[in-house]
């Protein structure tokens, strides 16, 4: 396709490039020029492009057109003539969001189903006739399980973000839902980078499929400048707020590894004096979209996520990403940082780096084919150490037993520290109640000898507490 190509000359239905010129887009990206006409030809497509360049319209586009001009066979309610799976519930809403955008002069309808929410008003919902359900893996497996919803009229199946869940162990749930389609069917599958597990998937669910790659697999957006810090695990809290304060940043999309240590960072910022807010898994999802919905609109400077609850993140010219650890899968860096410089605009991206990951950014620049460029932070005076350890939580002890108080090595938590291992481990905190032991520990420390003769109880220890006594902590306390 040449760059004089244009939504006109792809031959969409008047309503749909009405929508188009509405949302003030007159050309189309180079995955949408190259993927839309291969989608109208209505034979099955694997397509991977750059993070940010696309895709989801790459799709949407097509299928509107098609859904328009031919006429449904046996229409009924909850029965889909499209379905479109996505990993994450914030990808959901945005490709139905996308599909309701370039829709609305349409009489097609669509549907979002994830879960994590009431499950009622999707019932409600497919009574009524959709012609578009974008839906996660496991909520659909649900309706299914309870034949509330009817795919056998589907006519085109998208796999979107399909290499994010391979990752996230979704195969043998699309396999479940390939089990209940038609066998004769469109299917098209998107992907932001090209591994050898989604030819190995793409090889079982297409037939004879075209191809198109607007980019070398697994590479970063050329215009996004990436840059490194090398900084202690422990001074990273304080030099991000720093950083944030110094430059002035007044949107920024953090990432951390786990979900404790987002909520961490977002509470040191706040304290810092800069609005912060965080979501992950553990968040509800009118508390992640509440998040999100502030974040756009300016009313938080920082949101704080893990990988799987950015997925799906949209945000027009987000100026800066910031990794606050680096991702141990090298293709996640590539998703990370692809939230900014999304169609064409530019944008930063910036790692803080401790000692212990120096592998896996070895691994990223492997993987990226490029060195990332190494910057000295100026005019940043690392905290007092007693500062530092005053809100760490601590390590949790191996298998959960045989652990030391909740007192001791308070300065600690996993992925901090002299504690690196394990990064994904609940804390211990709201399990054992401060100053006392864990159940099966070690025997607790004797008390001083009193002046007075106490021959019977000398060589006995202390009675640990029932265990009820252990675990009497208000539900809701776990370290997640």
């Amino acid at each position: 396709m040449t760059t004089e190509t244009t939504f006109a000359s792809l031959g969409l239905a008047e309503p749909i490039m009405r929508a188009i010129a509405d949302a003030g887009y007159t050309t189309p990206t180079p995955i949408q020029a190259q993927a839309i006409p291969q989608v109208l030809e209505g034979g099955d497509l694997l397509a991977a492009a750059q993070t940010g360049t696309g895709k989801t319209a790459g799709f949407t586009l097509p299928i509107l057109h098609h859904l328009s001009t031919r006429a449904a066979q046996a229409p009924k309610p909850g029965r889909p003539r499209c379905l479109i799976l996505v990993p994450t519930r914030e990808l959901a809403a945005q490709v139905e969001e996308s599909v309701k955008t370039y829709g609305k002069y349409l009489s097609l309808t669509s549907m979002v189903m994830f879960g994590g929410v009431n499950i009622n008003p999707q019932f409600k919902a497919l009574k009524s006739r959709v012609d578009i359900l974008v839906a996660t893996p496991g909520r659909l497996l649900d309706h299914l399980g309870q034949k509330t919803v009817d795919l056998s009229g589907v006519e085109i199946l998208v796999l979107d973000e399909a290499d994010r869940m391979l990752d996230m162990g979704f195969i043998r749930d699309i396999k479940k839902v390939l089990a209940v389609l038609p066998k004769q069917r469109q299917n098209l599958l998107f992907s932001a980078t090209f591994s050898d597990e989604i030819r190995t998937l793409a090889n079982g669910l297409l037939h004879n499929p075209k191809s198109v790659e607007v980019a070398r697999r697994n590479t970063t957006v050329e215009i996004i400048e990436q840059s490194m810090h090398r900084v202690p695990q422990a001074h990273k809290r304080d030099l991000l707020a720093h950083l944030i304060k110094r430059h002035d940043w007044q949107q920024v999309l953090v990432f951390t590894r786990t979900k404790h240590g987002a909520n961490k960072l977002a509470e040191k910022l706040i304290k810092d004096g800069i609005t912060a807010a965080a979501i992950h898994g553990n968040k509800s999802q009118s508390a992640r979209t509440k998040a999100l919905a502030s974040f756009k609109d300016g009313g938080v400077r920082v949101l704080v996520a893990t990988d799987i609850a950015a997925r799906g993140i949209d945000i027009d010219q987000l100026p800066q990403v910031v990794n606050f650890e680096l991702p141990n899968v090298p293709e996640d860096y590539v998703h990370r940082i692809g939230r900014t410089g999304r169609a064409g605009t530019t944008g930063s991206a910036l790692s803080l780096v401790d000692d212990e990951e120096i592998g896996y950014l070895r691994d990223i620049e492997k993987l990226i084919k490029r060195s990332i460029v190494r910057v000295e932070v100026e005019g940043f005076t690392p905290p007092p150490k007693s500062e530092l350890m005053s809100d760490e939580r601590p390590p949790r002890p191996p298998q959960g037993r045989g652990g030391q108080r909740q007192g001791q090595n308070a300065g600690q938590r996993p992925g901090q520290g002299a504690r690196q291992t394990q990064p994904g481990n609940r804390s211990a905190s709201g399990r054992t109640p401060q100053g006392t032991p864990a159940a099966g520990s070690a025997k607790p420390a004797a008390r001083p000898a009193p002046n007075r003769a106490a021959p019977n109880n000398q060589s006995q220890p202390r009675k640990p507490r029932p265990q009820a006594a252990l675990f009497s902590a208000k539900p809701g306390s776990r370290g997640h």
